[in-house]
């Protein structure tokens, strides 16, 4: 059964508010194994939310709506739907009861116009509303279905679980469809482009266009890296994660492979996690001085739940005299690989840390000490080893520098832990 998603409200157009509630309910249909191939925002216009429905109805089985619902005049999805279904709205006085008592629960006078929550299209199901005023709707169009529920999150969530989903799988029931599961792991890279990730797995590309169950997509997410979306849908949450775990294995081959150990994460661990795994696994405590960054790399650090068990802190060393002064850098240029490895070296004396990392460059727009903007220079103190240092040329304008400059410190940082630990 295919659903598609239509978010109604300008603000959504206007970027006022992000559209939430269009990537929960994708989550949240895939998981119950009902796909979605199109989500659709559309502003508070009677005959554009028309086109938007009929669109939907065209081309899916149903349509889920968010928005539009509530009492004032631009809140004009029932009439929309109605429109579709071509039958009239009737008011519900049993609704308009409720409300009312829900604001004179709240001590309060319920104004006339809330009264038009309670229209609904001749021939709808009510999901009644147990968090707020607007209840949701169930409305048959031919052999499709259109669902309607408000757009504050809760309600809308609260809804989807008692009304929607029920009436989902009974319709998916009746129809003899299977029910199943559709899930999704997200491999999380750092180091490789898009189109050289992509050349990596086109063989496993192929492979999985003929069979069919599992599916691959590449998410550019800028500072965060490259992501390798494995999605796939079996009968059972025990099939369909038996089909992640072995497509899993196979992408992490492929890529390392022909671009080696880029894949630092799953999911939602980032980076820093990916550090802080490494360190607390053999017991290290961890220091960083910074002068290109900032402070930005003990700020994503400290995101880290509990990183207080092994982070001891950081300098942000920006002027040189404190560089010479607080982490003993040798007086004279300090935007060298060699006052990188020494601001290292001082953030664990300073901090009482095992490891330290130092990191320093220029993130322009203009040159300094004659390096030209985009150069990082990235220094590691690990335990019983010599320094380690390395130079970076990265792309961007000043902030980019910074941002791809601590995470790409943090990286080799992960890079030198798995090293040592071999």
């Amino acid at each position: 059964m295919r659903i598609e998603i239509v978010a109604v409200g300008t603000e959504l157009l206007l970027g006022q508010i992000a559209d939430t509630n269009s990537a929960w309910l994708g989550e949240h249909l895939a998981a119950n194994g009902v796909a979605s191939h199109f989500h659709q925002a559309v502003g508070d216009n009677h005959d554009r939310i028309t086109l938007a429905l009929r669109t939907a109805l065209a081309r899916s089985d149903g349509v889920i709506m968010c928005g539009g619902l509530g009492p004032t005049q631009d809140d004009i999805t029932r009439e929309a739907i109605a429109d579709v279904m071509n039958v009239a709205l009737v008011r519900d006085q049993a609704i308009v009861d409720v409300i009312a008592g829900f604001f004179e629960a709240r001590g309060r006078t319920m104004t006339d116009n809330n009264a038009r929550q309670a229209d609904v299209p001749q021939g709808a199901t009510l999901i009644p509303q147990v968090a707020g005023t607007a209840p949701g709707l169930i409305c048959p169009v031919g052999n499709k279905v259109v669902y309607a529920v408000p757009g504050v999150p809760y309600e809308m969530s609260e809804m989807f679980e008692r009304g929607i989903l029920p009436d989902l799988r009974a319709r998916m029931a009746a129809s003899g469809e299977e029910s199943g599961v559709i899930a999704s792991r997200v491999l999380r890279t750092w180091g490789a482009s898009e189109s050289g990730l992509a050349e990596s797995l086109q063989d496993r590309i192929d492979a999985l266009d003929a069979s069919g169950d599992v599916t691959l997509a590449f998410l550019a997410s800028g500072i965060e890296g490259i992501k390798v979306r494995i999605t796939a849908r079996a009968r059972t949450l025990e099939d369909v994660t038996a089909l992640l775990d072995k497509e899993d294995a196979e992408v992490r081959r492929a890529i390392e492979d022909r671009l080696g150990d880029i894949v630092f994460g799953v999911d939602d661990e980032s980076m820093e996690v990916a550090v802080a795994t490494r360190l607390i696994a053999r017991g290290l405590t961890f220091g960083v001085a910074e002068s290109l960054t900032g402070g930005l790399i003990a700020s994503r650090v400290v995101n880290v739940a509990g990183a207080s068990s092994w982070f001891r802190g950081g300098v942000v060393a920006y002027d040189s005299q404190v560089k010479f002064d607080v982490l003993g850098v040798p007086t004279g240029p300090v935007v060298t690989e060699s006052a990188a490895a020494a601001m290292a070296e001082g953030a664990a004396r300073v901090t009482g840390a095992d490891v330290g990392l130092g990191i320093t460059g220029v993130a322009g727009p203009d040159d300094q000490e004659g390096v030209a903007p985009g150069t990082v220079f990235v220094g590691l103190h690990l335990p019983g080893l010599p320094p380690q240092t390395r130079e970076l040329r990265v792309p961007g304008d000043r902030e980019r520098v910074r941002q791809y400059g601590a995470i790409s410190a943090l990286d080799l940082l992960r890079r030198a832990l798995d090293a040592s630990s071999t």
